[in-house]
């Protein structure tokens, strides 16, 4: 995908959720990690990356390994988050609205659904002063998250409210989850080791 397309796709979802979500019915279904998902935790690997080095200094060793462990960091948390909220998605779907098993769909609900939260990582990772109002434009997952029930995993109207309220949650707290645990893990390791 061009990068383009990848702003695009950004702009679409982020002003008609709607009208996005009708665009990535017809997209292939594996092509949301090439696509969108690779390259968003890319930009935010290298925004952080930067704007560590920014705030540390570029002089010392200290500070690159700084930027290298915040970057390593925020890819492992992206990644996981992405693939745990997937999972709970399609767990979801599968337990809760009787929808039929389709990790590849709730895996592409999944990685369009969390462009608000790549793009708020993003930006922090520039200005760490942006987490606070970062927290408050999160809550436009739900929009996101609204419209694409509907239309692309197709939940029925009556569900649709509580499939909105859970992935939301799923989408918002899966990153921050994995974070802490690689956090604690490298903490832990390094301490110890």
């Amino acid at each position: 995908m061009q990068y383009q397309d990848i702003f695009r796709q950004i702009k679409a979802l982020l002003s008609s959720p709607a009208k996005a979500w009708e665009e990535i019915v017809h997209l292939d279904i594996r092509a949301v990690y090439s696509d969108f998902v690779y390259p968003m935790i890319g930009f935010c690997c290298l925004s952080v990356f930067v704007g560590t080095l920014f705030s540390y200094g570029w002089s010392s060793p200290e500070s690159f390994q700084k930027a290298l462990s915040s970057c390593c960091e925020v890819a492992v948390a992206l990644f996981g988050g992405f693939f745990m909220a997937a999972y709970g998605i399609n767990q979801i779907g599968i337990r809760l609205l009787k929808l039929p098993d389709n990790l590849p769909l709730a895996r592409q609900f999944t990685g369009y659904a969390l462009v608000v939260p790549f793009l708020i990582q993003f930006i922090s990772g520039l200005f760490p002063d942006f987490s606070v109002p970062g927290i408050v434009l999160q809550l436009y997952v739900v929009f996101i998250v609204w419209e694409g029930a509907a239309v692309l995993m197709k939940v029925q109207e009556n569900n649709r409210l509580l499939f909105t309220v859970l992935s939301t949650i799923l989408l918002i707290f899966s990153p921050s989850v994995i974070k802490s645990a690689f956090h604690y893990l490298i903490s832990t390791f390094i301490l110890n080791g």
